[in-house]
């Protein structure tokens, strides 16, 4: 191996007697540069993005939310207040009421949904920061609420607009002939804040005091639709909804933020899983080069090999030549584009050169598992091009 080894970098790193297969080898080194270059970024992009994403469901969704297994609400009994106070990896928890209402101001309608919310709501998502203009709900103060960006959009909303108030309306529930003058319950609201946040959850929720969720719904004090709850650091989530499903039962449902947003995890994985895989295609198109260049280099030094051969190389330790040199021919320009990639990325953190808005530029994010995983996959499609490009050797081609 040191044999071929030595051999190996003598060929890569000295001038062939042809000039066409310096230009070759070249060009397989850029292609291989490019693709490396291209599919570092692309996992740094995707892991940027995948951690602005994170950020904002973190500021709109909880780390746990409890609700019913069966029907929309459950009732918030002293034995569930007690598993939720004496557990102490639980840092918060909030009563919440959710349900689909109907939105009506001036002349505009909007469909949203009103979520009920009490004190420690703003332990569990940081309200403070989501709030644009405004201020958060107080219990002090009835019948007021907090819509997102995106509603306040739709219907022309501002804040403190006492000319006319919101109006929030539900069906009644029952059965049998509906009149359409009392089909609905309906609340006023006055409109003391706005938030903002991800495209859905500025344009989904309109927020209240629970008492006023509850009235509207026509719901009992202590009949609930949920409990969201943020627990202290480091804490296990996966574990800690398991331990909890087991303690509360099966009537009660406990999911985790990533349960919570299932589907969005599932986008966001298979979309960088099909970019790895076009751009890995990508690379192993680029490799052919390396191929190429690697023929070429064996065809050049044929007179070489049979004097190597004559003087008793094995065939095996003369393919191990080419090997060798197509996978470090492939390091070579690894290790530029990833010097090249990481570059890249450090700039676009420190500097931000590409925007998506006017205020936000594109998130990337260094991690060392993508250089793992480009390391790992550029030197396998090496291996292997380099592999494909020495069986070429033979014992009849030598002697030829």
């Amino acid at each position: 191996m040191n044999f071929s080894l030595y051999i190996a970098k003598r060929y890569l790193f000295s001038k062939a007697s042809t000039n066409a297969i310096n230009i070759i080898t070249a060009i397989a080194v850029f292609g291989v540069v490019v693709g490396t270059l291209a599919l570092f970024v692309v996992l740094s992009g995707f892991s940027g993005l995948k951690t602005f994403s994170d950020s904002l469901l973190n500021a709109s969704d909880p780390d746990i939310k409890i609700t019913a297994s069966k029907g929309k609400t459950f009732l918030y009994s002293q034995k569930i207040d007690s598993i939720l106070q004496q557990n102490k990896e639980i840092e918060a928890a909030s009563k919440v009421v959710e349900e689909r209402v109907f939105l009506k101001y001036k002349n505009k309608e909007h469909i949203a949904q009103i979520k009920g919310v009490d004190s420690n709501y703003s332990k569990i998502i940081p309200t403070d920061s989501l709030l644009t203009a405004g201020t958060w709900i107080d219990e002090e103060y009835k019948n007021t609420a907090v819509v997102g960006y995106g509603i306040s959009y739709k219907l022309s909303l501002g804040i403190f607009n006492f000319g006319e108030a919101l109006q929030i309306l539900v069906p009644k529930p029952g059965k049998g002939f509906i009149n359409a003058n009392n089909a609905f319950r309906s609340v006023s609201t006055q409109i003391v804040g706005v938030y903002t946040g991800s495209e859905e959850f500025q344009n989904k929720y309109v927020f209240t005091e629970t008492s006023l969720a509850q009235e509207l719904l026509g719901y009992n004090d202590n009949q609930i639709t949920g409990v969201e709850l943020r627990l202290k650091k480091d804490v296990d989530l996966d574990a800690f909804q398991e331990n909890l499903q087991n303690v509360l039962g099966d009537e009660l449902k406990v999911q985790t933020r990533a349960q919570l947003n299932t589907l969005y995890y599932k986008v966001i994985n298979t979309e960088n899983f099909i970019s790895y895989l076009i751009f890995t295609l990508i690379v192993a198109i680029a490799l052919f080069n390396v191929i190429g260049s690697i023929i070429m280099m064996i065809i050049d030094k044929r007179q070489n090999l049979k004097t190597l051969f004559n003087l008793g190389s094995s065939i095996d330790d003369i393919k191990k030549i080419f090997v060798l040199q197509g996978f470090l021919l492939t390091l070579v320009g690894m290790g530029i584009g990833i010097i090249l990639g990481v570059i890249l990325v450090i700039i676009q953190q420190r500097f931000e050169l590409l925007m998506i808005t006017q205020n936000l530029a594109y998130p990337v994010e260094f991690k060392w598992l993508n250089l793992l995983v480009v390391v790992i996959t550029i030197s396998a499609l090496g291996y292997l091009a380099a592999k494909i490009a020495s069986s070429r050797i033979s014992k009849s081609f030598i002697e030829r």
